[in-house]
């Protein structure tokens, strides 16, 4: 899990600016209810582990603004206040079949010093790690607006392409960045296979960025810096957007007034950035039956105010609740339930006692996976458990199998990655050794789980060694 680490100076700062007092003993005793893991709490340091669920506290600033509701009861804002701004940023047809998502914002009038910068680029850093999935899903870029001449365009250029990155002093070819510069060589495996790259341009023809590996150095962000461009790529559309507003609304805490870019995406339409809240739904029943208790709605608008959002009512049975576009990890009627529940207070539901004992029976396979298990494991392999969830590269192309049967595919996926359910267990296992490359050989792993074949669930095991 992410860790963070706050200088309690900077929250008490925040906390103070609107008229509440900063109490680290409270801090202590109430954070970890949000969803974090407290290592360190004293009265210089807050260090904290973020759970994968909250991608939205990975910075002091977000986390200041996500704790305010819940530990002092100031009234919630689900909505960045996002002005319209006249910059353009226009994105090649090309783009589609190499980076498709690319998106912007501008950010101005701010004050910055080396202690923001570093806590921009740490928190630039872990959102590619919890969102972008090392930079796969989404990366960033943050540029000094002042150094650049918009609208921008982005187009795919050859790989003999040159301009000079972060940090060196001579130009370099796209082929040579990715073989010699320290970023390049940690994730030109991302552009693997790829004849073109991804180039963010100005009107001079400058380059921004070379996205998702570097940015331009001459557009290197300092302590003169006032006004900031924003870039996001990715393939993934939600954690790109996710990504750029928790940048914007880091930016937003320290003072800065949020701009959008008008985006030509690679098919030819308009994205702006949009800070209003997204209203979910959840049925009054669901909750109450999942959480044993039933809520009068002034619980149940206490309970979502405290967690950063608005309760709009209950229409029919049915709880119309608004949460901030920023809140990726909102994607089930389950996680409202979760809401009301941490909003709540978990101690204050009800509890009951079950009427009737409940004596479990063992399953008739289960004599069978207990055996199955001892044997790996006597071998010295580790048991893990992968996601259902695949796509066809892994499941099919990537090990140049074709399906066994009808494949079931998802409706709306929310990722790239998560669009049919497996088939196989092994392209998981292969995925998982692959991103342990860096560990010592051997490794050993197996997994005993379900696939789903013909739209029906079938039980299967599989193992991998790596020596």
């Amino acid at each position: 899990m992410p860790t963070i680490s706050v200088e309690q100076s900077l929250l008490r700062q925040l906390v103070e600016s609107k008229g509440r007092k900063h109490d680290v003993e409270d801090l202590a005793f109430r954070l970890p209810l949000m969803g974090t893991d407290i290592d360190t709490c004293n009265e210089e340091v807050l260090d904290i582990e973020i759970f994968p669920d909250r991608p939205d506290l990975l910075s002091p600033e977000t986390l200041f603004y996500g704790m305010m509701p819940f530990l002092h009861d100031s009234p919630p804002n689900p909505r960045l206040l996002v002005n319209p701004g006249t910059i353009s940023m226009k994105v090649s047809p090309e783009l589609a079949n190499i980076r498709p998502v690319i998106l912007g914002a501008v950010v101005r009038g701010l004050d910055i010093d080396e202690d923001v910068i570093k806590r921009l680029m740490d928190h630039q850093e872990k959102l590619h790690f919890a969102l972008g999935r090392g930079r796969k899903r989404a990366s960033i870029g943050v540029h000094d607006l002042a150094t650049i001449a918009p609208p921008f365009r982005v187009e795919a250029v050859d790989r003999q392409h040159s301009f000079i990155p972060l940090a060196m002093e001579e130009e370099m070819t796209i082929d040579e960045i990715l073989q010699e510069h320290p970023k390049g060589v940690d994730y030109a495996h991302l552009l693997e296979g790829m004849a073109k790259v991804p180039i963010i341009f100005d009107s001079n023809d400058a380059v921004l960025s070379f996205p998702p590996i570097i940015n331009g150095d001459h557009t290197t962000v300092t302590t003169k810096t006032r006004d900031l461009f924003i870039d996001v790529t990715g393939l993934d559309i939600r954690a790109c957007e996710s990504a750029l507003m928790l940048v914007c609304l880091q930016l937003s805490v320290l003072g800065g007034k949020i701009e959008s870019v008008r985006v030509t995406t690679c098919e030819g339409r308009e994205w702006n950035l949009d800070g209003s809240p997204i209203e979910h739904k959840v049925e009054r029943s669901l909750v109450e039956g999942i959480l044993g208790n039933s809520f009068t709605d002034d619980e149940i608008e206490n309970a979502i105010r405290r967690m950063g959002g608005v309760y709009n009512g209950d229409l029919s049975g049915t709880l119309s609740i608004s949460m901030p576009r920023w809140r990726f990890d909102i994607l089930h009627p389950i996680d409202l339930v979760e809401e009301v529940a941490i909003g709540h207070g978990y101690d204050d539901l009800a509890h009951d006692v079950p009427k009737a004992p409940l004596t479990a029976i063992p399953r008739q396979d289960g004599h069978l996976r207990r055996r199955i298990r001892e044997a790996l494991q006597g071998l010295g392999l580790i048991q893990i458990q992968s996601l259902t969830l695949s796509n066809d590269d892994d499941q099919f192309n990537s090990v140049r199998w074709k399906p066994d049967g009808s494949v079931t595919r998802m409706t709306n996926p929310i990722t790239i990655d998560h669009t049919i359910l497996r088939q196989n267990i092994i392209p998981g296992l292969l995925r998982l050794l692959a991103a342990n490359r860096h560990h010592d050989l051997p490794q050993g792993v197996y997994e005993l789980g379900s696939v789903v074949i013909d739209h029906s669930n079938r039980d299967r095991f599989a193992f991998l060694v790596a020596e």
